[in-house]
């Protein structure tokens, strides 16, 4: 990879552009438009009531399927680059951290940016039906980072560390799934319920925390070596974390309503 202090320049962006990581975006929309394709085919065989949604609901149905095989493969990809892989070990190379990237990681961030554009243009296509402004905010934000990281090869940890978040998706999608079949009431919901606020808090609340201090631990380190992203992490960051915390809120509301109602309906 080629450090790029950034700008001046276009030109130089268009040097470092990749056919590998080019190849795994093109795979990444390859990879949503199959699953959505499946979703539809295999649903209506597993769950009757399929047939009787609204052509939205099937739309959306269809679109929380490949948001949540997209979700599975990042986090645990995410999960093993950070934990298990040693790529991101702080003496296991003499590279900085900040500066780390493999294959495995360009090819995860490709995939993913592949994801968000397949996904935005879903959201676009049928706004604003599955999702609001914030939404369109939140996959700008996410393919930028995503994209600068992947032209520069720096700053991977971090970016990383937000995918990680996306194990909470399955979560969402499911109490979504469970709402649309009118299982709002069953255990499953409440037990899901409960899971969704657990992993919020870990996932999009404790390790954005974590991500704050790593950045604050070596601030000057990645000021110095990699501008650009320092100061769009300043900027991005704290928006994704600001919407983290405000649904986070809307979960906590939810769940406690849910519990509410369940503990009214035993008495």
């Amino acid at each position: 990879m080629v450090d790029l202090p950034f700008p001046p320049g276009l030109v130089s962006i268009m040097d470092t552009v990749s056919p590998t990581w080019l190849t795994t975006i093109f795979f990444g929309i390859i990879m949503c438009i199959i699953v959505y394709k499946l979703t539809g085919f295999l649903s209506p065989l597993c769950f009757k009531g399929y047939d009787k949604l609204s052509k939205a609901e099937q739309i959306e149905w269809n679109n929380r399927g490949f948001s949540t095989f997209h979700a599975l493969i990042v986090a645990s990809a995410s999960f093993y680059l950070l934990l298990l892989s040693g790529l991101f070990d702080e003496d296991s190379q003499d590279e900085l951290i900040i500066n780390r990237n493999s294959i495995v990681s360009n090819s995860v961030l490709g995939i993913s940016v592949g994801y968000f554009l397949a996904d935005l243009a879903m959201i676009l296509w049928n706004f604003p039906a599955l999702g609001g402004l914030e939404y369109v905010l939140h996959h700008g934000l996410s393919m930028y980072s995503m994209f600068l990281s992947l032209i520069s090869g720096q700053g991977q940890i971090y970016i990383l560390m937000v995918l990680f978040s996306e194990a909470t998706t399955p979560f969402v999608n499911l109490r979504w799934y469970l709402d649309v079949a009118g299982k709002k009431s069953s255990k499953m919901y409440i037990c899901n319920g409960v899971l969704l606020f657990l992993g919020w808090l870990v996932a999009r609340i404790l390790l954005f925390i974590c991500l704050f201090t790593h950045m604050f631990i070596h601030f000057d380190q990645v000021k110095k070596i990699f501008p650009l992203g320092f100061y769009s992490i300043l900027s991005a960051a704290p928006i994704m974390a600001v919407m983290n915390v405000v649904w986070f809120w809307k979960i906590a509301k939810g769940l406690i309503k849910t519990l509410s109602r369940t503990k009214r309906h035993s008495q």
